[in-house]
Protein backbone atom coordinates (compact mmCIF):
# COMPACT_ATOMS: atom_id res chain seq x y z
CA UNK A 1 0.00 0.00 0.00
CA UNK A 2 1.08 3.60 -0.43
CA UNK A 3 2.67 5.60 2.38
CA UNK A 4 -0.39 7.82 2.24
CA UNK A 5 -0.96 11.39 1.16
CA UNK A 6 1.96 13.75 1.67
CA UNK A 7 -0.24 16.13 3.68
CA UNK A 8 -0.91 13.56 6.40
CA UNK A 9 0.49 14.78 9.69
CA UNK A 10 1.46 12.66 12.68
CA UNK A 11 -0.75 13.16 15.73
CA UNK A 12 -0.06 10.76 18.59
CA UNK A 13 -3.08 12.11 20.46
CA UNK A 14 -5.18 10.13 18.02
CA UNK A 15 -3.78 6.82 19.23
CA UNK A 16 -6.62 4.62 20.39
CA UNK A 17 -6.92 1.67 22.72
CA UNK A 18 -7.78 -1.82 21.57
CA UNK A 19 -10.97 -1.28 19.61
CA UNK A 20 -11.31 -4.75 18.09
CA UNK A 21 -10.38 -8.36 18.66
CA UNK A 22 -9.75 -8.69 14.93
CA UNK A 23 -8.72 -6.05 12.40
CA UNK A 24 -9.34 -7.05 8.77
CA UNK A 25 -7.59 -4.90 6.17
CA UNK A 26 -9.52 -4.99 2.90
CA UNK A 27 -13.13 -5.79 2.03
CA UNK A 28 -12.69 -7.90 -1.09
CA UNK A 29 -13.61 -11.58 -1.26
CA UNK A 30 -11.15 -12.76 1.42
CA UNK A 31 -11.68 -10.11 4.07
CA UNK A 32 -15.43 -9.81 3.54
CA UNK A 33 -16.00 -13.57 3.68
CA UNK A 34 -13.98 -13.88 6.89
CA UNK A 35 -15.93 -11.05 8.54
CA UNK A 36 -19.22 -12.64 7.48
CA UNK A 37 -18.18 -16.03 8.84
CA UNK A 38 -17.17 -14.57 12.21
CA UNK A 39 -20.05 -12.14 12.67
CA UNK A 40 -21.81 -14.28 15.27
CA UNK A 41 -18.78 -15.54 17.21
CA UNK A 42 -18.65 -12.70 19.74
CA UNK A 43 -15.39 -11.32 18.35
CA UNK A 44 -15.27 -7.56 17.88
CA UNK A 45 -14.32 -7.15 14.22
CA UNK A 46 -13.15 -3.98 12.49
CA UNK A 47 -13.07 -3.92 8.69
CA UNK A 48 -10.82 -1.27 7.18
CA UNK A 49 -11.23 -0.24 3.54
CA UNK A 50 -9.05 2.35 1.80
CA UNK A 51 -11.85 3.33 -0.58
CA UNK A 52 -15.45 4.55 -0.19
CA UNK A 53 -18.70 2.81 -0.96
CA UNK A 54 -19.08 2.65 -4.74
CA UNK A 55 -21.84 5.08 -5.76
CA UNK A 56 -24.89 3.76 -7.58
CA UNK A 57 -25.18 6.12 -10.51
CA UNK A 58 -25.88 6.22 -14.23
CA UNK A 59 -22.14 6.04 -14.96
CA UNK A 60 -22.03 2.49 -13.51
CA UNK A 61 -23.33 1.21 -16.84
CA UNK A 62 -21.77 3.82 -19.12
CA UNK A 63 -19.18 2.24 -21.44
CA UNK A 64 -17.23 5.45 -21.93
CA UNK A 65 -17.13 6.25 -18.23
CA UNK A 66 -15.97 2.76 -17.26
CA UNK A 67 -13.71 1.69 -20.14
CA UNK A 68 -12.42 4.93 -21.63
CA UNK A 69 -12.42 7.44 -18.78
CA UNK A 70 -11.59 4.78 -16.13
CA UNK A 71 -13.97 6.51 -13.76
CA UNK A 72 -13.65 3.86 -11.06
CA UNK A 73 -10.06 2.71 -11.52
CA UNK A 74 -7.43 3.91 -9.08
CA UNK A 75 -5.36 6.87 -10.25
CA UNK A 76 -2.25 5.62 -8.45
CA UNK A 77 0.80 4.63 -10.47
CA UNK A 78 2.82 1.42 -10.21
CA UNK A 79 6.02 0.45 -12.03
CA UNK A 80 6.81 -2.59 -14.15
CA UNK A 81 10.08 -4.54 -14.16
CA UNK A 82 11.74 -1.87 -16.33
CA UNK A 83 10.70 0.95 -14.02
CA UNK A 84 8.05 2.16 -16.47
CA UNK A 85 4.97 3.58 -14.78
CA UNK A 86 1.49 2.22 -15.42
CA UNK A 87 -1.98 2.67 -14.01
CA UNK A 88 -3.13 -0.69 -12.64
CA UNK A 89 -6.63 -2.02 -13.14
CA UNK A 90 -7.42 -1.82 -9.43
CA UNK A 91 -10.66 -0.61 -7.85
CA UNK A 92 -10.65 0.58 -4.26
CA UNK A 93 -14.19 0.38 -2.95
CA UNK A 94 -16.08 -1.58 -0.32
CA UNK A 95 -16.18 -5.02 -1.92
CA UNK A 96 -12.86 -4.52 -3.70
CA UNK A 97 -12.35 -5.72 -7.24
CA UNK A 98 -15.30 -8.09 -6.87
CA UNK A 99 -17.51 -5.07 -7.59
CA UNK A 100 -16.22 -5.35 -11.18
CA UNK A 101 -15.80 -9.09 -11.68
CA UNK A 102 -17.96 -11.10 -14.05
CA UNK A 103 -19.26 -13.43 -11.38
CA UNK A 104 -17.72 -16.72 -12.51
CA UNK A 105 -16.84 -18.70 -9.36
CA UNK A 106 -15.18 -22.01 -10.26
CA UNK A 107 -13.61 -24.47 -7.89
CA UNK A 108 -10.00 -25.31 -8.58
CA UNK A 109 -9.83 -28.64 -10.36
CA UNK A 110 -8.83 -31.50 -8.03
CA UNK A 111 -5.52 -31.93 -9.90
CA UNK A 112 -4.72 -28.24 -9.41
CA UNK A 113 -3.85 -29.02 -5.79
CA UNK A 114 -1.09 -31.38 -6.93
CA UNK A 115 2.36 -30.59 -8.29
CA UNK A 116 2.53 -30.34 -12.08
CA UNK A 117 5.47 -30.04 -14.45
CA UNK A 118 5.50 -27.56 -17.32
CA UNK A 119 8.06 -26.75 -19.95
CA UNK A 120 9.10 -23.63 -18.02
CA UNK A 121 9.06 -25.02 -14.49
CA UNK A 122 7.05 -26.58 -11.72
CA UNK A 123 3.58 -25.63 -10.55
CA UNK A 124 3.90 -26.62 -6.87
CA UNK A 125 1.37 -28.63 -4.92
CA UNK A 126 -0.78 -27.14 -2.17
CA UNK A 127 -0.44 -27.97 1.54
CA UNK A 128 -4.02 -29.21 1.54
CA UNK A 129 -6.01 -31.48 -0.75
CA UNK A 130 -9.16 -30.79 -2.70
CA UNK A 131 -11.02 -33.07 -0.29
CA UNK A 132 -9.99 -30.91 2.70
CA UNK A 133 -11.31 -27.67 1.21
CA UNK A 134 -14.31 -29.18 -0.61
CA UNK A 135 -16.90 -28.63 2.16
CA UNK A 136 -15.95 -24.96 2.30
CA UNK A 137 -16.41 -24.64 -1.45
CA UNK A 138 -20.02 -25.70 -0.99
CA UNK A 139 -20.54 -23.14 1.79
CA UNK A 140 -18.97 -20.38 -0.32
CA UNK A 141 -21.26 -21.25 -3.24
CA UNK A 142 -24.27 -20.84 -0.94
CA UNK A 143 -23.05 -17.55 0.50
CA UNK A 144 -22.41 -16.05 -2.94
CA UNK A 145 -25.58 -17.49 -4.52
CA UNK A 146 -23.85 -19.37 -7.32
CA UNK A 147 -25.87 -20.66 -10.28
CA UNK A 148 -24.51 -23.91 -11.72
CA UNK A 149 -24.95 -27.60 -12.28
CA UNK A 150 -22.88 -30.48 -10.90
CA UNK A 151 -21.78 -33.28 -13.26
CA UNK A 152 -22.18 -31.21 -16.40
CA UNK A 153 -20.24 -32.03 -19.52
CA UNK A 154 -17.15 -30.26 -18.14
CA UNK A 155 -14.53 -33.04 -18.27
CA UNK A 156 -12.53 -31.44 -15.43
CA UNK A 157 -15.36 -30.90 -12.91
CA UNK A 158 -14.23 -32.10 -9.45
CA UNK A 159 -16.51 -34.04 -7.07
CA UNK A 160 -19.18 -32.12 -5.14
CA UNK A 161 -20.73 -33.13 -1.83
CA UNK A 162 -23.41 -30.45 -2.29
CA UNK A 163 -25.42 -29.10 -5.20
CA UNK A 164 -25.20 -25.54 -6.38
CA UNK A 165 -27.81 -23.40 -4.62
CA UNK A 166 -29.33 -22.25 -7.91
CA UNK A 167 -29.72 -23.79 -11.39
CA UNK A 168 -27.66 -22.70 -14.40
CA UNK A 169 -28.63 -19.40 -15.97
CA UNK A 170 -29.12 -20.86 -19.46
CA UNK A 171 -27.89 -19.53 -22.78
CA UNK A 172 -29.42 -16.79 -24.84
CA UNK A 173 -30.19 -18.01 -28.41
CA UNK A 174 -26.93 -16.97 -30.11
CA UNK A 175 -24.76 -18.51 -27.39
CA UNK A 176 -26.91 -21.65 -27.42
CA UNK A 177 -26.14 -21.98 -31.12
CA UNK A 178 -22.42 -21.67 -30.46
CA UNK A 179 -22.64 -24.32 -27.74
CA UNK A 180 -24.38 -26.69 -30.16
CA UNK A 181 -21.74 -26.05 -32.82
CA UNK A 182 -18.92 -26.77 -30.38
CA UNK A 183 -20.61 -29.96 -29.21
CA UNK A 184 -20.91 -31.10 -32.84
CA UNK A 185 -17.12 -30.75 -33.09
CA UNK A 186 -16.72 -33.33 -30.31
CA UNK A 187 -16.01 -30.76 -27.60
CA UNK A 188 -17.76 -30.55 -24.24
CA UNK A 189 -19.11 -27.01 -23.80
CA UNK A 190 -20.71 -26.25 -20.44
CA UNK A 191 -22.13 -23.41 -18.39
CA UNK A 192 -19.63 -22.12 -15.82
CA UNK A 193 -20.94 -21.36 -12.31
CA UNK A 194 -21.91 -17.69 -11.98
CA UNK A 195 -22.69 -15.64 -8.86
CA UNK A 196 -25.59 -13.34 -9.70
CA UNK A 197 -28.87 -12.83 -7.86
CA UNK A 198 -31.14 -13.89 -10.71
CA UNK A 199 -34.59 -15.40 -10.46
CA UNK A 200 -37.42 -15.04 -7.95
CA UNK A 201 -36.59 -12.17 -5.63
CA UNK A 202 -33.24 -11.49 -7.28
CA UNK A 203 -32.10 -8.11 -8.59
CA UNK A 204 -30.13 -9.34 -11.64
CA UNK A 205 -31.69 -8.39 -14.98
CA UNK A 206 -29.14 -10.19 -17.19
CA UNK A 207 -27.88 -6.96 -18.70
CA UNK A 208 -24.90 -6.38 -20.97
CA UNK A 209 -23.04 -4.42 -18.28
CA UNK A 210 -21.88 -7.03 -15.79
CA UNK A 211 -18.34 -8.16 -16.58
CA UNK A 212 -16.04 -5.19 -15.93
CA UNK A 213 -18.83 -2.89 -14.77
CA UNK A 214 -20.16 -2.24 -11.26
CA UNK A 215 -23.76 -3.36 -10.83
CA UNK A 216 -26.20 -0.49 -10.51
CA UNK A 217 -29.02 -2.69 -9.17
CA UNK A 218 -27.02 -4.85 -6.71
CA UNK A 219 -27.63 -7.97 -8.78
CA UNK A 220 -24.06 -9.26 -8.70
CA UNK A 221 -22.84 -11.74 -6.09
CA UNK A 222 -19.95 -9.55 -4.99
CA UNK A 223 -18.22 -9.33 -1.62
CA UNK A 224 -20.08 -6.25 -0.44
CA UNK A 225 -23.57 -7.52 -1.24
CA UNK A 226 -23.07 -11.09 -0.04
CA UNK A 227 -20.79 -10.58 2.96
CA UNK A 228 -20.04 -7.01 4.08
CA UNK A 229 -23.64 -5.86 4.34
CA UNK A 230 -24.91 -8.90 6.29
CA UNK A 231 -21.80 -8.84 8.48
CA UNK A 232 -22.55 -5.22 9.43
CA UNK A 233 -25.97 -6.30 10.65
CA UNK A 234 -24.08 -7.67 13.64
CA UNK A 235 -23.30 -5.19 16.41
CA UNK A 236 -19.89 -6.85 16.70
CA UNK A 237 -18.76 -5.79 13.20
CA UNK A 238 -17.84 -2.24 12.17
CA UNK A 239 -16.38 -0.68 9.04
CA UNK A 240 -13.98 2.21 8.45
CA UNK A 241 -13.95 3.48 4.86
CA UNK A 242 -11.50 5.85 3.15
CA UNK A 243 -8.84 4.72 5.61
CA UNK A 244 -5.45 3.68 4.27
CA UNK A 245 -3.44 1.19 6.33
CA UNK A 246 0.22 2.20 6.04
CA UNK A 247 1.91 -0.24 8.46
CA UNK A 248 1.17 -3.31 10.53
CA UNK A 249 2.45 -2.87 14.08
CA UNK A 250 3.92 -5.46 16.44
CA UNK A 251 4.83 -5.60 20.09
CA UNK A 252 8.32 -4.49 21.12
CA UNK A 253 9.73 -7.97 20.64
CA UNK A 254 8.34 -8.10 17.12
CA UNK A 255 6.65 -11.43 17.79
CA UNK A 256 2.96 -10.48 17.77
CA UNK A 257 0.80 -8.19 15.64
CA UNK A 258 -0.93 -5.62 17.85
CA UNK A 259 -2.52 -3.17 15.43
CA UNK A 260 -2.17 -0.97 12.38
CA UNK A 261 -1.14 2.54 11.54
CA UNK A 262 -3.58 4.30 9.23
CA UNK A 263 -3.94 7.53 7.29
CA UNK A 264 -7.43 8.94 7.84
CA UNK A 265 -8.88 12.44 7.50
CA UNK A 266 -5.44 13.91 6.90
CA UNK A 267 -3.88 12.48 10.03
CA UNK A 268 -2.08 9.35 11.12
CA UNK A 269 -3.75 7.19 13.69
CA UNK A 270 -2.89 3.94 15.42
CA UNK A 271 -5.62 1.35 15.86
CA UNK A 272 -4.98 -1.58 18.17
CA UNK A 273 -6.50 -5.03 17.85
CA UNK A 274 -6.01 -8.58 19.03
CA UNK A 275 -5.13 -9.99 15.59
CA UNK A 276 -4.58 -8.49 12.14
CA UNK A 277 -5.71 -10.07 8.89
CA UNK A 278 -4.49 -8.73 5.56
CA UNK A 279 -6.87 -9.06 2.63
CA UNK A 280 -5.97 -6.19 0.34
CA UNK A 281 -4.88 -8.19 -2.70
CA UNK A 282 -1.66 -10.00 -3.53
CA UNK A 283 0.17 -6.85 -4.61
CA UNK A 284 -0.99 -4.52 -1.84
CA UNK A 285 -0.71 -7.10 0.96
CA UNK A 286 2.88 -7.82 -0.04
CA UNK A 287 3.68 -4.12 -0.26
CA UNK A 288 2.15 -3.52 3.17
CA UNK A 289 4.26 -6.28 4.73
CA UNK A 290 7.39 -4.88 3.07
CA UNK A 291 6.58 -1.40 4.38
CA UNK A 292 6.09 -2.66 7.92
CA UNK A 293 9.78 -2.77 8.70
CA UNK A 294 11.11 -2.53 12.24
CA UNK A 295 14.37 -3.40 14.05
CA UNK A 296 12.97 -6.92 14.54
CA UNK A 297 11.90 -7.17 10.88
CA UNK A 298 14.36 -5.14 8.79
CA UNK A 299 13.37 -6.90 5.55
CA UNK A 300 9.65 -6.50 6.06
CA UNK A 301 7.13 -8.15 8.33
CA UNK A 302 6.69 -11.96 8.17
CA UNK A 303 9.64 -12.17 5.79
CA UNK A 304 12.22 -14.41 7.46
CA UNK A 305 11.94 -16.68 4.41
CA UNK A 306 12.74 -13.77 2.07
CA UNK A 307 9.68 -14.75 0.00
CA UNK A 308 7.28 -11.91 0.72
CA UNK A 309 6.50 -10.35 -2.66
CA UNK A 310 8.15 -13.16 -4.61
CA UNK A 311 6.42 -15.70 -6.86
CA UNK A 312 3.89 -13.12 -8.02
CA UNK A 313 1.46 -14.63 -10.50
CA UNK A 314 -1.38 -13.38 -12.61
CA UNK A 315 -3.15 -15.44 -15.20
CA UNK A 316 -1.80 -15.26 -18.72
CA UNK A 317 -4.89 -14.11 -20.60
CA UNK A 318 -5.86 -13.29 -24.16
CA UNK A 319 -9.12 -11.74 -25.28
CA UNK A 320 -10.50 -13.24 -28.50
CA UNK A 321 -13.13 -11.42 -30.53
CA UNK A 322 -14.66 -13.94 -32.94
CA UNK A 323 -16.62 -12.22 -35.72
CA UNK A 324 -19.20 -14.09 -37.78
CA UNK A 325 -21.86 -13.24 -40.34
CA UNK A 326 -24.83 -13.38 -37.98
CA UNK A 327 -25.75 -10.66 -35.52
CA UNK A 328 -25.21 -11.51 -31.88
CA UNK A 329 -28.00 -9.91 -29.88
CA UNK A 330 -26.90 -11.53 -26.63
CA UNK A 331 -26.89 -9.30 -23.57
CA UNK A 332 -25.64 -11.62 -20.79
CA UNK A 333 -23.00 -13.55 -22.71
CA UNK A 334 -20.99 -15.13 -19.87
CA UNK A 335 -22.65 -18.57 -19.90
CA UNK A 336 -20.33 -20.75 -21.99
CA UNK A 337 -16.95 -22.39 -21.36
CA UNK A 338 -14.74 -25.14 -22.76
CA UNK A 339 -12.25 -27.07 -20.61
CA UNK A 340 -11.36 -29.85 -23.05
CA UNK A 341 -7.77 -28.60 -23.20
CA UNK A 342 -7.39 -27.72 -19.51
CA UNK A 343 -5.04 -30.65 -18.83
CA UNK A 344 -3.64 -30.86 -22.36
CA UNK A 345 -4.47 -33.15 -25.24
CA UNK A 346 -2.81 -35.86 -27.31
CA UNK A 347 -0.75 -33.33 -29.24
CA UNK A 348 0.44 -31.28 -26.24
CA UNK A 349 1.92 -32.87 -23.08
CA UNK A 350 1.22 -30.04 -20.60
CA UNK A 351 -1.88 -28.43 -19.17
CA UNK A 352 -3.15 -25.49 -21.19
CA UNK A 353 -6.11 -23.90 -19.41
CA UNK A 354 -9.67 -22.77 -19.98
CA UNK A 355 -11.70 -20.95 -22.61
CA UNK A 356 -14.83 -19.03 -21.65
CA UNK A 357 -17.07 -16.28 -22.92
CA UNK A 358 -16.75 -12.84 -21.36
CA UNK A 359 -19.21 -9.98 -21.05
CA UNK A 360 -20.41 -8.78 -24.42
CA UNK A 361 -17.94 -6.41 -26.08
CA UNK A 362 -19.60 -3.16 -27.10
CA UNK A 363 -18.48 -0.84 -29.87
CA UNK A 364 -17.15 1.93 -27.62
CA UNK A 365 -14.99 -0.58 -25.75
CA UNK A 366 -13.05 -1.13 -28.96
CA UNK A 367 -12.00 2.51 -28.99
CA UNK A 368 -9.34 1.52 -26.43
CA UNK A 369 -8.92 -2.12 -27.39
CA UNK A 370 -8.11 -4.27 -30.39
CA UNK A 371 -10.17 -2.12 -32.78
CA UNK A 372 -9.07 1.32 -31.59
CA UNK A 373 -7.82 2.33 -35.05
CA UNK A 374 -11.06 1.39 -36.80
CA UNK A 375 -13.79 3.96 -37.53
CA UNK A 376 -16.80 3.87 -35.20
CA UNK A 377 -19.03 2.34 -37.87
CA UNK A 378 -16.60 -0.54 -38.32
CA UNK A 379 -16.35 -1.03 -34.55
CA UNK A 380 -20.14 -1.22 -34.34
CA UNK A 381 -20.23 -3.75 -37.15
CA UNK A 382 -17.60 -5.93 -35.49
CA UNK A 383 -19.15 -5.76 -32.02
CA UNK A 384 -22.61 -6.52 -33.36
CA UNK A 385 -21.44 -9.77 -34.93
CA UNK A 386 -18.88 -10.97 -32.44
CA UNK A 387 -18.79 -13.57 -29.73
CA UNK A 388 -16.15 -12.67 -27.16
CA UNK A 389 -13.86 -15.00 -25.25
CA UNK A 390 -11.19 -15.18 -22.57
CA UNK A 391 -8.36 -17.68 -23.03
CA UNK A 392 -6.70 -18.22 -19.64
CA UNK A 393 -3.54 -20.17 -18.83
CA UNK A 394 -1.73 -20.90 -15.58
CA UNK A 395 1.16 -18.61 -14.71
CA UNK A 396 4.10 -20.55 -13.25
CA UNK A 397 5.59 -19.09 -10.04
CA UNK A 398 9.08 -17.65 -10.39
CA UNK A 399 10.97 -15.91 -7.59
CA UNK A 400 12.08 -13.22 -10.03
CA UNK A 401 8.45 -12.29 -10.65
CA UNK A 402 7.86 -10.22 -7.57
CA UNK A 403 6.40 -7.18 -5.86
CA UNK A 404 8.96 -4.75 -4.43
CA UNK A 405 9.03 -1.16 -3.23
CA UNK A 406 10.87 1.04 -5.69
CA UNK A 407 13.21 3.81 -4.56
CA UNK A 408 10.53 6.25 -5.70
CA UNK A 409 8.18 4.78 -3.11
CA UNK A 410 5.97 3.27 -5.77
CA UNK A 411 4.95 -0.34 -5.91
CA UNK A 412 6.99 -2.16 -8.55
CA UNK A 413 5.47 -5.31 -10.05
CA UNK A 414 8.40 -7.03 -11.74
CA UNK A 415 6.42 -9.56 -13.76
CA UNK A 416 6.95 -11.17 -17.10
CA UNK A 417 4.51 -13.87 -18.24
CA UNK A 418 5.49 -17.51 -17.98
CA UNK A 419 4.15 -20.67 -19.57
CA UNK A 420 3.71 -18.91 -22.90
CA UNK A 421 4.11 -22.13 -24.92
CA UNK A 422 1.00 -23.49 -23.20
CA UNK A 423 -0.83 -20.21 -23.72
CA UNK A 424 -0.02 -20.03 -27.42
CA UNK A 425 -1.08 -23.67 -27.81
CA UNK A 426 -4.43 -22.91 -26.17
CA UNK A 427 -4.99 -19.76 -28.26
CA UNK A 428 -4.37 -21.81 -31.42
CA UNK A 429 -6.94 -24.37 -30.34
CA UNK A 430 -9.44 -21.67 -29.39
CA UNK A 431 -9.08 -20.03 -32.80
CA UNK A 432 -9.39 -23.36 -34.59
CA UNK A 433 -12.47 -24.19 -32.53
CA UNK A 434 -14.12 -20.85 -33.32
CA UNK A 435 -13.24 -21.00 -37.02
CA UNK A 436 -14.93 -24.39 -37.17
CA UNK A 437 -17.95 -22.99 -35.33
CA UNK A 438 -18.50 -20.42 -38.08
CA UNK A 439 -16.38 -17.41 -37.15
CA UNK A 440 -14.02 -16.54 -40.05
CA UNK A 441 -12.47 -13.46 -38.42
CA UNK A 442 -10.79 -13.69 -35.01
CA UNK A 443 -8.88 -10.83 -33.42
CA UNK A 444 -6.86 -11.46 -30.25
CA UNK A 445 -4.96 -9.38 -27.74
CA UNK A 446 -2.71 -10.47 -24.87
CA UNK A 447 -3.34 -8.74 -21.54
CA UNK A 448 -0.35 -7.13 -19.86
CA UNK A 449 0.83 -6.46 -16.33
CA UNK A 450 -1.45 -3.42 -15.98
CA UNK A 451 -4.52 -5.66 -16.23
CA UNK A 452 -3.25 -7.77 -13.28
CA UNK A 453 -5.90 -10.47 -13.84
CA UNK A 454 -6.31 -12.68 -10.76
CA UNK A 455 -3.13 -11.61 -8.96
CA UNK A 456 -1.82 -14.14 -6.45
CA UNK A 457 1.18 -15.84 -4.85
CA UNK A 458 3.15 -13.15 -3.00
CA UNK A 459 2.92 -14.76 0.47
CA UNK A 460 2.49 -18.41 -0.38
CA UNK A 461 1.40 -20.94 2.21
CA UNK A 462 2.99 -24.34 2.70
CA UNK A 463 4.39 -26.94 5.07
CA UNK A 464 8.07 -26.00 4.77
CA UNK A 465 9.04 -22.72 6.52
CA UNK A 466 11.99 -22.27 4.16
CA UNK A 467 9.74 -22.18 1.08
CA UNK A 468 6.61 -20.50 2.40
CA UNK A 469 5.51 -17.36 4.24
CA UNK A 470 2.31 -18.73 5.80
CA UNK A 471 1.22 -22.05 7.24
CA UNK A 472 -1.68 -24.00 5.73
CA UNK A 473 -4.18 -21.86 7.67
CA UNK A 474 -2.77 -18.58 6.34
CA UNK A 475 -1.00 -17.66 9.60
CA UNK A 476 2.36 -15.91 9.51
CA UNK A 477 5.18 -18.17 10.64
CA UNK A 478 7.08 -15.21 12.11
CA UNK A 479 4.42 -13.08 13.80
CA UNK A 480 1.60 -14.38 15.96
CA UNK A 481 -1.81 -12.90 15.34
CA UNK A 482 -1.02 -12.02 11.71
CA UNK A 483 -2.81 -13.73 8.81
CA UNK A 484 -3.21 -13.15 5.06
CA UNK A 485 -6.44 -14.39 3.45
CA UNK A 486 -6.42 -12.92 -0.04
CA UNK A 487 -4.88 -14.79 -2.99
CA UNK A 488 -1.39 -13.97 -1.72
CA UNK A 489 -1.41 -17.44 -0.15
CA UNK A 490 -1.73 -19.30 -3.48
CA UNK A 491 1.37 -21.45 -4.24
CA UNK A 492 0.12 -21.90 -7.83
CA UNK A 493 -2.40 -20.02 -9.93
CA UNK A 494 -4.27 -22.87 -11.70
CA UNK A 495 -6.33 -21.59 -14.65
CA UNK A 496 -9.65 -20.59 -13.08
CA UNK A 497 -10.82 -17.42 -11.35
CA UNK A 498 -9.46 -17.56 -7.77
CA UNK A 499 -12.48 -15.88 -6.11
CA UNK A 500 -14.26 -19.01 -4.88
CA UNK A 501 -11.03 -20.53 -3.55
CA UNK A 502 -10.24 -17.32 -1.65
CA UNK A 503 -13.71 -17.44 -0.12
CA UNK A 504 -13.48 -21.15 0.72
CA UNK A 505 -10.11 -20.73 2.43
CA UNK A 506 -11.43 -17.75 4.40
CA UNK A 507 -14.25 -19.97 5.64
CA UNK A 508 -11.76 -22.72 6.49
CA UNK A 509 -9.67 -20.21 8.46
CA UNK A 510 -12.77 -18.92 10.25
CA UNK A 511 -13.56 -22.44 11.44
CA UNK A 512 -10.12 -23.83 12.19
CA UNK A 513 -8.37 -20.72 13.53
CA UNK A 514 -11.21 -18.68 15.05
CA UNK A 515 -13.65 -21.44 15.98
CA UNK A 516 -16.64 -20.52 13.82
CA UNK A 517 -19.08 -23.42 13.53
CA UNK A 518 -20.13 -24.73 10.13
CA UNK A 519 -23.75 -24.21 11.11
CA UNK A 520 -23.08 -20.51 11.69
CA UNK A 521 -21.52 -20.29 8.24
CA UNK A 522 -24.61 -21.50 6.43
CA UNK A 523 -26.56 -18.49 5.14
CA UNK A 524 -30.33 -18.28 4.85
CA UNK A 525 -31.55 -19.06 1.31
CA UNK A 526 -30.70 -16.02 -0.86
CA UNK A 527 -33.37 -14.19 -2.79
CA UNK A 528 -32.54 -15.84 -6.09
Amino acid sequence: MNDGPSNVSADNSLMTGRVADLIIVGTGIGGATLAYALRNTGLRILLIERGPHLPREAANWDVNAVFRQFRYRTSESWEDWRGKSFRPEMHYFVGGNSKFFGGVMCRLRARDFQQSAYGEGISPGWPLSYEEIEPYYGLAEMIYGVHGEVNTSDPTEPPHSTSYPFPPLGHEPAIGQVASSLASLGLHPFEPPVAVHYGAGGACIRCSTCDGFPCRVDGKGDAEICCVRPALDSSQVSLLTETLVTRVLTDEAGTRAVGVEVARDGKRQVIYGGSVVLACGAVNSAALLLRSISPSHPDGLANSSGLVGRNYMQHTCSILMAVGMRRNRTKFQKTLAVNDYYFGDEAYPHSMGGIQTIGKIQADMLAVGVGRLAPKGVRSLLAGRSTDWLVMTEDIPQEANRVVLASSGKIRVSWRPTNMDSHRALVRRAKRMLHSAGYPVIVSTLLGVESNPHQCGTARFGEDPSSSVLDSLCRSRDVKGLLVVDASFFPSSSAVNPALTIAAQALRVSAQVFGASLRDLEPPPPGG
